[in-house]
């Protein structure tokens, strides 16, 4: 398992970086600038060969990134046609924000696909009255500490079944019948962990007149679309999970200034590995669903001005427009050298955060001393 993992990640991995650098590709040829290489990977080398067109096409031998190697990028050649450095801000502005893109638009057609096959989602009347909606469930999301849920041993991702017997159709008519039984026990049918249980609850006031017993509940299925609509719902998503993300790590990258704690456990390759693997035993569509959000998290992070990511280089193409004449050549290549460095840093620290959370290292060592 632990080998399909591995091939499953860098099969992502690969389609990922592949879409990315392909938007620079195709972007530098068509606004005239010359690709000398289009690699997957990092040095060293595997397989090269050059194409009819000129560019060498690579495969090499560390699997966690890709490039696309244009003439002039780093400044020099500004005065030859077909440089980098020779084209006008707003061309180069467009070849440094194609990766992004294309990256943005990776993720609007899987999701695309996945709410045409279906995909696992909240839902709501609206979508049920839109979109074909299949393995409807009811799931917990929260249990209060406390109250009967927690005694009775509800876990978050339990499914309530039926209640006294009768099938449980929306939360509404849930909390309609629970508030009916304030003070009395309510049979309630879970799936929990594969497995149907029944468990005998008593149902409390929680509050504004209303009976529970202390859990929060959240209507799921897999929801499906006829073409139009699914890609419709598809890029309506991306744009939905775009806010949402810029806003989390704005959210990162303010605790992080002002010395708060993250609030979030950050993954790097292996980390993001061991999920790959834990989304794949949950079937096709989740993987899908996967490979969609961290196309995304690619983009957000490629943009953010930081520098050696390509929203660094639009950074100092911004500062040229102003300026009216680019940054030393000496500066800019010094300054995303340093930024390379400290991202390489920071994935070796993270990796390193990931080993230790999930790597057993006491029934290794407890295997190599038997």
């Amino acid at each position: 398992m632990f080998l399909v993992t591995i091939a499953i990640f860098l099969i992502i991995l690969g389609i990922l970086v592949f879409v990315h650098e392909f938007g620079h590709f195709i972007s530098a040829r068509k606004l005239g600038m010359k690709v000398e290489e289009f690699g997957f990977g990092f040095p060293p080398k595997i397989w090269s060969k050059k194409g009819k067109d000129g560019v060498i096409y690579s495969i090499n031998a560390i699997p966690l990134g890709g490039f696309c190697k244009i003439k002039g990028e780093d400044g020099e050649n500004r005065n030859e046609p077909d440089s980098f450095g020779a084209k006008k801000p707003w061309r180069r502005a467009i070849v440094l924000t194609a990766g992004v893109a294309m990256n943005f638009l990776l993720c609007a057609v899987l999701l695309s696909v996945g709410f045409m096959v279906g995909l696992p989602q909240t839902v709501d009347q609206q979508t049920l009255d839109q979109g074909i909606v299949k393995d409807y469930k009811i799931q917990v999301v929260s249990v209060l500490d406390g109250k009967p849920a927690k005694e009775a041993g509800i876990e978050i991702g339990d499914v309530i079944e039926s209640v006294d017997g009768q099938p449980v159709n929306g939360i509404q008519n849930l909390i309609d019948y629970t508030t009916s039984k304030i003070g009395q026990k309510v049979s309630y049918k879970i799936l929990h962990n594969k497995e149907e249980v029944t468990k005998e609850i008593a149902v409390v006031d929680i509050g504004q007149g209303k009976g529970g017993i202390g859990i929060g509940l959240v209507e799921t299925g897999v929801v499906s679309y006829p073409i139009h609509q699914a890609i419709w719902h598809g890029f309506k998503l991306t744009g939905i999970l775009t806010k949402e993300f810029v806003f989390a790590f704005g959210g990162i990258i303010k605790n992080l200034v002002i010395g708060k704690p993250v609030g979030v456990q950050v993954s790097g390759p292996v980390g993001i590995a061991v999920l790959t693997g834990q989304v794949a035993k949950l079937g096709f569509i989740y993987l899908l669903q996967f490979t969609a959000l961290l196309s995304l998290n690619l983009a957000i992070i490629n943009i953010v001005p930081f520098p050696a990511l390509d929203g660094g280089r639009l950074l100092f193409l911004a500062i040229e427009k102003i300026r009216r004449k680019p940054v030393s050549q000496k500066v800019e290549s010094t300054i995303h050298t340093i930024g390379f460095a400290l991202l390489m840093i920071l994935i070796i620290v993270v990796t390193f955060q990931d080993v230790l959370r999930y790597v057993d290292f006491g029934k290794i060592f407890s295997g190599l001393f038997q």
